[in-house]
């Protein structure tokens, strides 16, 4: 891994796991997962979060509610496809599927997976 450029890294944790379905836990979870978007950029990386993607493409192909079938067919695809572009991830605390089958899918594209920010690579300060 090239570690004198940027890595795009995917915070990957829980967003909908534990709240269900409550728009309020869940974007307290997104806040969560963005606490953390600042230091990776600090750090000299792109943050990424799927959530970032998925609910406008989602809301953009009809959903009108997380869980419909709409909604289903993109909040985990999205990061399939995301993870194709991603260099790393960084898997914070938290139960979550959807965030296990990414931490499943980078290391089985053989990218690394951080568990703290302390492992994150640092560039630029």
């Amino acid at each position: 891994m090239d570690t004198l450029r940027p890595l795009i890294i995917l915070i990957a944790g829980p967003y909908r796991s534990g709240t269900n379905d409550d728009p309020y836990l869940m974007a307290q979870n997104l806040e969560r997962l963005e606490s953390f978007a600042l230091p990776i950029y600090r750090a000299g990386h792109i943050p990424m979060i799927g959530e970032w993607v998925a609910l406008p493409v989602m809301k953009q192909a009809g959903s009108i509610a997380l869980g419909d079938a709409i909604s289903e067919q993109y909040l985990y695809p999205v990061a399939g496809r995301l993870l194709e572009r991603c260099d790393a991830v960084l898997r914070i605390e938290g139960a979550s599927k959807g965030a296990d089958e990414d931490v499943r899918i980078a290391r089985e594209r053989g990218l690394p997976v951080y568990s703290s920010l302390e492992d994150v690579p640092v560039l630029a300060n």
